[in-house]
């Protein structure tokens, strides 16, 4: 019987559905919450909290702190009935995060401009009639904020609905998938389904370059990357062309993207319209670990995460660090990975009678070298460390050459007679993040954009808020922010000491005066009259004093800090000349042609780059992504890399193999370990211990004695040629030949 019953209860619905026969079977319904379809009666509806209930605390969102430069200007503002203290001029949005409530948005970003144009940041503010939007909106003595009430949840429903109402289902097929904010905002704050059956509309691609692939179609025109390029990257590019639904960034002209940090729109893009080309349907992000390293492509050490899948390196993305690199890197570290893998030497080799390499076992190629070394006079050892060497490798390198009796070890881009008895001769003193202090730049004889992408992007930060001057001496070069040139060479430098010309009241008058040096001139014969110069320059201006230290040394290579912290000096100018025993380790950029035809070339490194055609035997070692090694950036900065993949083939680190070289030539180096390495180091440069502090130089120019030398009238020449190809990693890379061939192209 009951089962009977329902039966009947079941099938009198189904039957009274096929007596009523409905015109439209296809018609869609809209089926929404209660409160949202009434959101201001549910706001009504809602329950006030207890005035003197006590709330569980918050912490305030990605581990954010406040610093009040001055206490009364702190204002208390209430979010979801929460009292905070924020400074003046602080938005709604920042007040919100310091609550610990993240707000989502698509146009704001903390490093830009606000643009206030997507509209998804909308939180409800007691006493305003609408929704306001957070980031633009700023936080006023006693406001109340409300970031979930049905107002606001609704306000952000129909702002992600219209974002939507465009954007192609591409998800499957799109790289950002899995790390799209657009994805994760939908969900948390979108509708369960659309209401839009029209046609969605299309744009045309763009062609950025060879580095950033675009699918138009995807933006969502939240402007960051227009915003990036005019106010970081300081190239006015990008654009927003068209009104309406024809709105769309573009160049103005059919053109590439020509900057150096080109490739951080893709981390700033907020969907997959900007997304890396190299590495477009390589993997999904969450198939790759990540290892948090630093990068050596140039002397400032930017902080990266280094994405790994198996054996390869797959991409390599920024990591925020405030004082050296923000959260940006330049193009050449971020996509130069794929030289990792080309032109790697796997096995030692020894060249035959006949030229040609023959891959031998570690024990027979190690044997050769020791018995040769012991064929020559001491003084005829000489041992260059390349400019990727970490700290560990120079130092058993230079004990090793120490130990055979020669003192000719150094490292490339240190000429003779390199001054490292005082760091701050070599150091920037002002620091990185000291730079946005300077009111003033004079640039002598460097080309920041090419040498330090990074160190160039702080400058041109502190022009834009600050309206910084900058002065230049140097060859002609192509700046991203206004510039003065002063003059080519010594000769504006000499008049500049001697107060002679128009700069010097602009010198005389500002407050933090800053002046950087360029690393090429320690390579001048008269090296030590102009650096004299520039520090006569400095005393006579108020560089130096002890609240401000202005006088800077920007270093080119990754190896040269800790190299000269070292004591890897070049001695005598001919030392290569008369070699008879040359060990290269990591050094490409020798000058090959003086070294004797009769000497004997060991190279040690982990590409098969220029310097390997002379050698007589190789001995591979790991690149700087598959070793523990310790680096000093240009500003004294000591940090550590971290392996993220495995060595290469029978390659190994660049300190063992020079410490079981000692034992095979009878030298035998007091330490079988890395701490041993570290230990040994501490005791010549205690600093490149301390890893991750920065050890400022303890003397100024007052302990230099007096320069005798006077100054040739050459002019300055530039350095680097071709930013996108400076070592062995990236000379080696498929990326960056196709940049030399396509931005650099005249």
């Amino acid at each position: 019987m009951g089962v009977g019953i329902l039966a009947s209860r079941a099938i009198r619905p189904a039957s009274r559905l096929l007596r009523s026969q409905p015109s439209n079977l296809f018609l869609r319904t809209i089926v929404s919450k209660p409160e949202l379809q009434s959101p201001e009666a549910a706001a009504v509806s809602q329950p006030e909290p207890p005035k003197n209930q006590i709330l569980p605390p918050r912490n305030p969102v990605g581990g954010a702190r406040v610093h009040f430069t001055n206490p009364e200007d702190a204002i208390e503002v209430f979010v979801d009935g929460y009292a905070v203290k924020v400074p003046k001029g602080f938005t709604v949005l920042q007040a919100c995060e310091v609550a610990g409530v993240d707000i989502p948005r698509f146009c704001y970003h903390s490093r830009l401009s606000i643009a206030g144009n997507c509209r998804m940041c909308l939180v409800e503010v007691e006493k305003s009639p609408k929704p306001v939007a957070s980031c633009a909106m700023p936080a006023l003595p006693g406001m109340k904020i409300k970031t979930d009430t049905p107002i606001a949840k609704k306000a952000r429903e129909g702002v992600m609905e219209f974002l939507l109402m465009n954007h192609p289902l591409d998800c499957p097929i799109c790289d950002q998938g899995g790390e799209c904010d657009l994805q994760d905002q939908s969900m948390a704050f979108g509708s369960d389904r659309g209401r839009f059956t029209e046609m969605k509309r299309s744009v045309v691609d763009k062609n950025l370059g060879p580095l950033v692939k675009t699918v138009m179609t995807r933006c969502i025109q939240c402007t960051r990357c227009v915003r990036f390029a005019s106010e970081v990257a300081g190239v006015q590019d990008l654009g927003m062309l068209g009104r309406g639904s024809g709105e769309e960034i573009g160049t103005y002209v059919e053109k590439l993207m020509t900057s150096e940090l080109s490739g951080n729109v893709i981390d700033i893009c907020p969907v997959g319209a900007l997304t890396s080309k190299p590495f477009a349907f390589k993997a999904r992000n969450w198939e790759l670990k990540g290892t948090e390293t630093i990068d050596v492509s140039d002397a400032v050490g930017s902080n990266i995460r280094v994405d790994s899948r198996g054996p390869e390196v797959m991409r390599i993305i920024p990591r925020l660090n405030e004082d050296i690199n923000e959260e940006w890197i330049s193009d050449k570290t971020r996509f130069s990975y794929d030289g990792l893998k080309r032109q790697r030497l796997s096995d030692p080799m020894i060249r035959d009678s006949d030229g040609r390499f023959k891959a031998v076992s570690w024990r027979d190629a190690l044997a050769v070298v020791g018995d040769i070394i012991h064929q020559v006079k001491s003084d005829e050892i000489v041992g260059i460390a390349g400019q990727l060497s970490d700290a560990e490798s120079m130092m058993v390198l230079k004990d090793f050459v120490n130990r055979m009796g020669s003192d000719n070890v150094w490292c490339e881009g240190t000429a003779v007679g390199v001054d490292a008895d005082l760091r701050y001769s070599y150091l920037m003193n002002s620091s990185i993040s000291g730079l946005e202090n300077a009111d003033l730049f004079l640039l002598v004889g460097t080309q920041p954009r090419v040498e330090a992408a990074m160190v160039n992007a702080r400058i041109c930060k502190t022009v834009r808020a600050s309206n910084a001057k900058v002065a230049y001496i140097g060859p002609p070069a192509d700046f991203n922010y206004d510039c003065k040139h002063l003059g080519t060479g010594p000769d504006t430098l000499k008049e500049i000491a001697e107060g002679r010309h128009p700069f010097c009241s602009a010198l005389k008058n500002a407050k933090n005066p800053a002046i950087i040096v360029g690393a090429g001139l320690f390579n001048r014969t008269d090296k030590d009259a102009i650096l004299s110069a520039v520090e006569s320059i400095a005393q006579a201006n108020n560089v130096v004093r002890p609240d401000w230290n202005g006088l800077n040394y920007l270093l080119l290579y990754a190896a040269q800090a800790a190299a000269l912290d070292l004591g890897l000096i070049q001695q005598s100018a001919k030392a290569l000349e008369s070699a008879k025993f040359v060990y290269l380790m990591g050094a490409d950029d020798v000058d090959v042609d003086k070294i004797p035809k009769d000497a004997f070339v060991v190279y040690q490194g982990h590409h098969g780059d220029k310097a390997v055609y002379r050698a007589n035997v190789i001995l591979p070692a790991s690149a700087f992504t598959e070793k523990e090694g310790t680096y000093e950036n240009t500003e004294g900065f000591t940090q550590q890399t971290v392996p993220a993949v495995p060595t290469v083939g029978d390659a190994r680190d660049d300190w063992k193999i020079v410490r079981a070289l000692s034992e095979v030539s009878g030298v035998n180096l007091p330490y079988n370990s890395i701490e041993g390495v570290r230990s040994r180091i501490k005791s010549v440069a205690p600093n490149l211990v301390h890893t991750d502090e920065r050890e400022p130089a303890a003397f100024g120019p007052s302990l230099k004695p007096e320069c005798k030398e006077t100054m040739s009238t050459t002019p300055f020449k530039p350095v680097v040629e071709n930013f996108y190809m400076t070592n062995a990693i990236t000379r080696a890379s498929k990326i960056m030949a196709q940049c030399s061939a396509v931005l650099l192209k005249k």
